[in-house]
């Protein structure tokens, strides 16, 4: 470019003559756009380098943002086996006097029998208790189909229609949530036969 500052332009004039002369304006866009390229060249290093930057920010986000899932996942496995094992742990106990039970060499009456396996429900109960579950009370509540399940309906006129007059599986909850809907009998007027008033 600085070699066309020194560069003289013919051009023909009408009689066919030949002039020669510096043409100024020619010179001062030449050094504009010289100026302007230089220009654009440092916003495009300074663009680049700009994008060179938060891609690697980026990276390190990205790989800081798995390293935290992976944490998290192990912490989550680390507290669930904690979890279970606390829970067998203490289901042992329970085991222990289930075995002691049936154990042949004890000598105990069926009353003492059947003692010890109450005893032992008590202590699973308490497990469960200590663990969130709690039984749900379902005998002469009105039925409902989000807490429990009807297995069969029979017709009993001393209770009122749509009660439940029999539990054959209890139910449990989970807080106020339902862990096991309870199997029930529920009791259904809607069948009985009217009776002929005449």
């Amino acid at each position: 470019m600085a070699q066309r500052a020194g560069l003289k332009k013919e051009n023909k004039n009408m009689d066919g003559n030949t002039n020669t002369h510096t043409d100024a304006n020619t010179e001062a866009v030449a050094m504009e756009e010289e100026d302007a390229a230089k220009a654009l060249m440092g916003d495009l290093g300074m663009l680049e380098t700009e994008l060179a930057n938060q891609k690697n920010l980026y990276l390190r986000l990205a790989a800081d943002f798995d390293n935290f899932r992976k944490r998290t996942a192990q912490e989550m496995e680390r507290r669930a086996a904690a979890q279970k094992e606390a829970f067998i742990r203490d289901l042992l106990p329970v085991i222990d006097n289930l075995e002691r039970a049936l154990n042949p060499k004890t000598d105990t009456s069926p009353e003492q029998l059947r003692e010890g396996v109450q005893m032992t429900l008590q202590q699973l109960k308490q497990l469960l208790r200590r663990n969130g579950i709690e039984p749900e009370e379902s005998d002469g509540q009105p039925f409902d189909p989000h807490r429990q399940e009807a297995v069969a309906t029979r017709e009993d006129p001393a209770r009122p229609d749509h009660s439940v007059l029999e539990t054959f599986q209890a139910g449990y909850r989970r807080n106020k949530e339902v862990f096991r809907p309870a199997k029930v009998v529920v009791n259904n007027l809607s069948q009985a036969e009217p009776t002929d008033k005449s």
